[in-house]
């Protein structure tokens, strides 16, 4: 009997190591190309060209981060990017809270049809043709707007401000409209304060959302002050803007020392940290958030 524990006890011991390297080796080869990137863009851009740089910068140089904030055109797109980032998620979050608010009431009229109609909106779509002669029909394009508007609803967010708001208890709203409140103060004074979690994990879903994407700059956008960091981005990686950048470098940066590949780096990590600081601070109501707009009572 006691030989059998411990070989129940030496099975758990091998398991809990395989486990540990197991998920060791998983972080490496998924944090290991994050800090490959930051090393190369913190080192001299011309040494870098020579290889061998695997772990810390062999030359350190700030040149490529000076020749990225100098342009003029990275600056116009990190503007716009928050703006778009800060409204759009402030607009996406009322507006699906105050829809899921009335999907939430099981007296709502026609609610199982628009819940249904929501349903196969999850699932399939007009195209990107439609969409594009949907945006020249309704006069976004070209506007900062179509950033904001096609974005300030999203079911799958309903649905978990549905599950959420379910779990608030009725007598709570009851009571309140016992001394006169409507449906309207009940949602801004009793409903929102109570849902800081879900509000949270939905602000970070649309939050990365926007600061992320690259598709609505690229489609929908001509006007180069309009476009986001992402989309620039993506024309520094994907076409000649990064050798633009070195062509035209301001001075007081040496062009010895950079190049268009180094350009790049330093763009992605400077795109890429702010969401990455913001991140932490929020992950805590992200996983409440998660949990509670769930589990159904």
């Amino acid at each position: 009997m006691i030989n059998a524990f411990k070989r129940k006890d030496k099975k758990e011991i091998i398991f809990d190591i395989f486990n540990t390297c197991l998920m060791i080796f998983i972080c490496f080869i998924t944090l290991y190309p994050i800090w490959y990137t930051l090393v190369l863009s913190f080192n001299d851009g011309t040494d870098a060209m020579l290889g061998g740089i695997y772990w810390w910068p062999r030359k350190f140089s700030l040149e490529s981060y000076k020749a990225v904030f100098q342009n003029i055109g990275i600056i116009k797109a990190f503007g716009v990017t928050i703006a778009r980032t800060v409204i759009g998620t402030v607009t996406n979050v009322l507006f699906t809270a105050m829809v899921a608010y009335a999907f939430s009431k099981k007296d709502l009229v026609g609610r199982k049809v628009y819940l249904t109609i929501g349903i196969i909106t999850m699932f399939f779509n007009g195209g990107l043709i439609p969409n594009f002669l949907l945006m020249k029909n309704l006069g976004l394009l070209d506007s900062f707007w179509v950033y904001i508007f096609p974005t300030m609803f999203n079911f799958f967010n309903l649905i978990i401000f549905v599950s959420f708001f379910k779990e608030i208890p009725k007598a709570l709203e009851e009571s309140v409209m016992i001394d006169g409140a409507n449906h309207f103060v009940i949602f801004w004074k009793i409903i929102l304060p109570l849902s800081a979690p879900v509000i949270a994990t939905i602000a970070l879903f649309t939050g990365v959302f926007h600061w992320n994407d690259y598709f609505f700059g690229v489609i929908y956008i001509n006007n180069p002050d309009l476009q986001p960091i992402q989309t620039y981005l993506y024309k520094v990686i994907a076409q000649a803007t990064s050798n633009q950048m070195l062509m035209n470098a301001p001075g007081g940066i040496s062009k010895a020392n950079i190049t268009s590949t180094s350009i790049k780096l330093a763009t992605m990590v400077i795109t890429t940290f702010p969401i990455v600081c913001v991140y932490p601070f929020l992950q805590k109501y992200f996983v409440k958030g998660m949990l509670l707009g769930s589990v159904k009572g």
